[in-house]
């Protein structure tokens, strides 16, 4: 159900990140439930709703963004719950699939979005479209990033990243007194050079407090370790959502991130329908191939 919504003054950036954004970016919060949203967006015309993933903020898609200016749409970009500039809820339990998914459904009502195109990488995807699963009338197209769309093969078996985080007193040294994995984006790309200098420094600065880096970690444990594990269940919705999604999808890979790249194959499995443009981009491919997700996004638009 849509509802009005209250526009929240954001808080300020400093200006060497401010520069780095497109010109005309407008930013605010809005309260969702109990946490509240930081949203940035530009352009007007077609709603693109973008969600990133851990530990990134809606900074990732800027280079898209800029892309895309001129074009008949409306750039939605929200940092998750835990992240960038959203409230930072300081309990790992916070942190749930559905209740990521719940927060930005709200949001969608708030700003009163239809005819959406989806934009979604990482645990952006998952989280948005359980969310979308809800409005099925108002999602007219996806583009699928570098991600999951529903829960592992029976016989999976999770990454090292993702047993550390299991860890206890280990992954809460790693994940929030050493920064990991903010201080090593750089090592999750195609082009290593893609994230240095300021542009790394600027997926830092929303974490630079220590009270500030649960999401992170809480993030990380999100990711199934059994078959047992909180997130299966709703991961199913989200796999049983984009089989059955009768829009056209889009998909831009990076071929070469160590973590998700060779899920390509699970995805086409998924997705058969949907075109799939491979690429030489890392995780972060927003950094990498930011023209290649922005066709993507022209040609949906276009429909």
């Amino acid at each position: 159900m849509l509802r009005a919504m209250e526009r929240l003054p954001a808080p300020e950036l400093p200006p060497w990140i401010a520069r780095m954004l497109p010109p005309g970016m407008e930013r605010y919060r809005v309260q969702v439930g109990g946490p509240a949203i930081h949203v940035m967006e530009a352009g007007a015309g077609r709603p693109v709703l973008m969600l990133h993933g851990n530990p990134t903020w809606g900074f990732l898609y800027r280079r898209v963004v800029a892309a895309l200016q001129g074009q008949p749409v409306r750039c939605i970009l929200p940092d998750l719950v835990g992240l960038g500039l959203s409230d930072k809820p300081r309990h790992p339990a916070a942190h749930q699939l559905e209740s990521h998914a719940r927060w930005i459904g709200e949001l969608i009502d708030a700003l009163g979005l239809e005819d959406i195109i989806f934009v979604g990488q990482d645990w952006g995807a998952p989280i948005g479209l359980l969310a979308l699963a809800e409005r099925r009338e108002r999602t007219a197209s996806m583009v699928i990033l570098n991600t999951v769309v529903g829960p592992p093969r029976p016989d999976f078996r999770p990454t090292l990243f993702h047993r550390l985080s299991q860890m206890p007193v280990v992954s809460d040294v790693l994940f929030r007194g050493l920064q990991f994995p903010q201080l090593a984006l750089w090592m999750a790309q195609g082009d290593r050079t893609s994230i240095r200098g300021d542009v790394a420094r600027a997926y830092r600065w929303p974490l630079r407090r220590l009270a500030d880096r649960m999401a992170p970690l809480a993030l990380a444990r999100m990711v199934p370790d059994s078959m047992s594990h909180p997130s299966i269940a709703p991961l199913r919705r989200c796999q049983e959502f984009v089989e059955s999604f009768g829009g056209p999808v889009r998909v831009v890979w990076g071929d070469r991130d160590p973590v998700l790249g060779r899920v390509v194959g699970w995805i086409q499995r998924m997705l058969p329908r949907a075109e799939i443009k491979r690429t030489q981009a890392g995780h972060f491919l927003q950094e990498e191939v930011p023209d290649e997700i922005a066709a993507a996004v022209r040609d949906l638009s276009a429909r």
